[in-house]
């Protein structure tokens, strides 16, 4: 765990929604650990039940089983909350290029019955999972919050849309709101399997079982690869924040640097190889690009250091260390 989280006053009650996935069973565990009360909001459809099985036994932890397409659920969940961390989302480009309706639904229409819920229930803060996706087309390196292009795919239209409506709501309603844009987010509990799995824990566990990866194009592709702990270090700062300034606006989460996609696997290759010396030898393969991706991913942190204070602990290659011997004890 990062040794330098913020701390949140431990009298807060907090949702998570999305709390049973990655990001958010993550942020569930560090909120309990601080002595918060903690509601996770999830449907199961990307969640899993193994991420909080050892939080239902905490008093201070409640699972509300339901949908964000279901207004009602949502006001079941907001009931008597402070602050609301909402990660409920599908993710994944290829996803949304296959079924934009279903992206669009739980993306979009999920995130209104979010912020309408928040609103009547009359919480302190609703900070929720942006995405890098955003910046679409724009050729510009580093990302800069307030310069983005236009969306290369339904799944980043939909979280544009997110950040609409989150400055609609604050400048109508008075909600007060902060859009987290997440770049790769990576480390324990993020699930190697199925056919949306992230690059990382993918190839994790074919390099584990000395299968060849599929590197999409000739791995120049770069992404500004970001630690799960320096995620929920901003989430934290983003609630416990009371400037003014800080807040009904949007920030890049990130580390600040770029890793391309050669340079991931073979330091994936080299920090797995120490448990398995045979990982050294697999064979890397290469496949076309994928439609909707973006060549290349850097976050400017600038905003998020000066308005929140953020300092991201972990590098590319210090959060890979923690997630391979995460997935090498428990895959």
């Amino acid at each position: 765990m990062n040794s330098t989280l913020p701390q949140i006053h431990s009298k807060f009650h907090i949702l998570v929604t999305g709390g049973a996935g990655f990001i958010g069973s993550n942020l569930c565990e560090t909120l309990l650990t601080n002595g918060n009360t903690v509601t996770c909001l999830d449907n199961f459809a990307t969640g899993k039940r193994e991420n909080i099985a050892p939080l239902l036994s905490n008093p201070k932890f409640k699972l509300v089983e339901g949908d964000i397409r279901n207004l009602g659920d949502c006001q079941k969940a907001c009931k008597g909350v402070d602050y609301i961390l909402h990660q409920a989302a599908l993710g994944s480009v290829p996803r949304s290029i296959n079924d934009p309706i279903t992206s669009n639904e739980v993306n979009v229409s999920g995130f209104l019955n979010m912020l309408v819920a928040a609103r009547d229930a009359e919480v302190k803060r609703f900070v929720y999972a942006a995405s890098s996706s955003t910046y679409g087309d724009s050729k510009s390196l580093p990302k800069v919050e307030d310069i983005i292009g236009k969306p290369l795919s339904p799944y980043a239209i939909t979280k544009y849309v997110n950040e609409l409506y989150a400055d609609i709501f604050s400048k109508t309603y008075g909600l007060e709101t902060v859009g987290l844009r997440y770049f790769n987010v990576f480390g324990r509990k993020q699930d190697p399997n199925g056919a949306y799995a992230a690059v990382i824990p993918k190839f994790v566990m074919q390099l584990m079982k000395h299968e060849s990866p599929v590197i999409n194009g000739d791995g120049s592709y770069s992404r500004d690869f970001t630690y799960i702990d320096n995620v929920v270090q901003m989430n934290l700062r983003a609630i416990g924040t009371d400037n003014k300034e800080a807040v009904n606006t949007v920030y890049n989460v990130a580390y600040g640097e770029r890793t391309d996609l050669n340079e991931l696997v073979g330091l994936l290759k080299k920090f797995l190889s120490e448990y398995d010396p045979k990982i050294a030898d697999v064979e890397i393969k290469y496949g076309p690009n994928r439609q909707g991706d973006v060549p290349h991913s850097l976050a400017s942190i600038d905003k998020a250091r000066n308005l929140l204070g953020y300092d991201p602990e972990y590098n590319i290659e210090t959060g890979l260390k923690e997630a391979v011997k995460w997935y090498w004890d428990n895959l």
